[in-house]
């Protein structure tokens, strides 16, 4: 388990509404570099754990475009690489290797582009935010001005899923 900031790049990144993927209208996807020392969803799961961050799923990416409008979301790579969409059609697809961690917030776009055939990926939210999922090319019409206002409203978590209480998300979406 690592979560020190001093020892982790982060990057970020800020996806607008491309029409069928709202993205966040505030706050940047984080994508902290290394963020896990150990391979393995064990050491995700502590690490998250560790951060008040609830949920875990082990799985992969889903192959389409979609968000959550009602939670962040941390995906933290286990084992393998992948190549992820986000921010939908106009964002960018980024690749995430073992030990990466990427921080969602709510709204965010994701796809799997490509991933190698051991990619395994650990799932969390904070706690008290019920999941959702709503596929970009599903959500036009009455549906979306909600999701947009779900969005808004989401609240920021009280920590990073791998920095706590000190940086991370709590320092950039302030």
């Amino acid at each position: 388990m690592r979560g020190s900031h001093d020892e982790t790049v982060t990057e970020a990144l800020i996806f607008a509404d491309d029409g069928r993927t709202p993205n966040h209208p505030r706050f940047a996807l984080l994508v902290h570099r290394g963020a896990v020392d150990e391979p393995g969803a064990a050491a995700v799961e502590a690490l998250f754990g560790a951060n008040g961050w609830t949920g875990f799923w082990r799985d992969g990416v889903y192959p389409f475009h979609h968000y959550h409008s009602t939670c962040h979301e941390a995906l933290g790579v286990a084992q393998g690489w992948a190549r992820v969409r986000f921010g939908g059609e106009s964002g960018e697809t980024l690749r995430l290797e073992t030990g990466d961690v990427a921080v969602l917030p709510a709204g965010t776009g994701h796809k799997l582009v490509d991933a190698s055939e051991d990619f395994l990926v650990v799932g969390a939210y904070p706690p008290d935010q019920p999941y959702d999922m709503i596929r970009s090319d599903e959500a036009p019409g009455a549906t979306r001005p909600a999701a947009v206002e779900r969005i808004a409203a989401t609240p920021v978590p009280a920590t990073d899923p791998v920095f706590g209480e000190e940086a991370g998300l709590r320092r950039r979406w302030s």
